[in-house]
């Protein structure tokens, strides 16, 4: 249920124009220090996993692997997505939040 949570929280963030999605987007956001957090699918590549986790750590970025290609890309509206990044402080904390508590239990 918390999945959903997360999920449709950053279906919000999308409507709202707070997300930047896919590989090239998500890699400019974070480049320009647009990005307040990176979320990459579980099931992407370990490659881009890597690649992302290193960037972020390098930028300064909170880092988060989670659901799958097709729940992130469905959720905000896109097809598959592999890697997103929330453009928004407030969206990207309370998304964090969300994603801390599943980690906790």
């Amino acid at each position: 249920m918390k999945q959903d949570k997360v999920l449709s929280m950053l279906g919000l963030s999308a409507k709202a124009g707070n997300v930047a999605s896919g590989e090239f987007s998500t890699e400019k956001a974070v480049k320009e220090g647009k990005a307040r957090l990176v979320i990459v699918a579980g099931d992407a590549s370990d490659n881009t996993k890597k690649h992302f986790r290193d960037m972020c750590s390098f930028y300064e970025v909170p880092f988060y692997a989670y659901a799958d290609k097709e729940s992130l890309g469905h959720h905000i509206g896109k097809e598959f997505r592999a890697s997103l990044a929330v453009t928004n402080e407030g969206l990207a904390k309370a998304v964090i939040k969300q994603l801390k508590l599943l980690t906790t239990e």
